[in-house]
């Protein structure tokens, strides 16, 4: 948290409220939610009030959100998927949608911000037992499936780690089995993981 802190300059990365004498922000990390594996720093420091808005949809209060029209300009990856993010859920507030149209984020970093925003009823992939599967678990197939276009049988009892979800299907994960990358309907699977 250090090192958080002073990339902060001891302030939320998102309001800039700072701990003072007179007023105690309490400061902590954020951790981003949804973070590709492969990225290094998925956590911010931010202050009890964002924090709690960030962790509690009913408490979110619009007006205290346009501080973003400055955070958005940070060069730190993870505070410009929160802002981005948190500009996404204001849309229906009318001013968040100019600063999301003046807002720049590189390929990488708008994929990361854009698989955190869940729209419509969030999917939620289950295996055969009903135990809830996660980007990058580890699977096994319960059944030999034939593989269509790739002329081979996955056999029953083949481990398949570091699945993908199927964002918009619930119903289905994707993994490699030997050298192909095929897709796997969860009703085969059985989580190890």
């Amino acid at each position: 948290m250090k090192e958080l802190l002073e990339r902060a300059q001891h302030q939320c990365e998102l309001c800039t409220a700072s701990d003072s004498l007179e007023l105690k922000v309490n400061l902590s990390t954020y951790q981003v939610p949804d973070s590709p594996r492969n990225i290094k720093d998925t956590a911010i420091i931010v202050c009890a009030n964002c924090k709690n808005q960030l962790e509690n949809e009913d408490a979110i209060d619009p007006n205290h959100w346009r501080c973003l029209n400055d955070s958005m300009w940070s060069t730190v990856p993870a505070v410009q998927v929160v802002v981005y993010r948190m500009l996404d859920h204001l849309k229906p507030h009318g001013w968040s949608v100019d600063l999301l149209d003046m807002m720049y984020l590189e390929d990488d970093t708008r994929q990361w911000a854009e698989d955190g925003i869940h729209r419509g009823p969030k999917i939620i992939h289950k295996d055969v037992n009903g135990n809830i599967l996660q980007q990058g678990d580890s699977i096994v197939l319960i059944k030999d499936l034939d593989v269509k276009g790739a002329n081979f049988i996955a056999k029953r009892g083949t481990p398949v780690r570091n699945i993908n979800l199927v964002h918009d299907n619930a119903n289905q994960i994707e993994g490699r089995v030997g050298d192909q990358h095929i897709v796997i309907l969860t009703q085969y699977v059985k989580k190890t993981s």
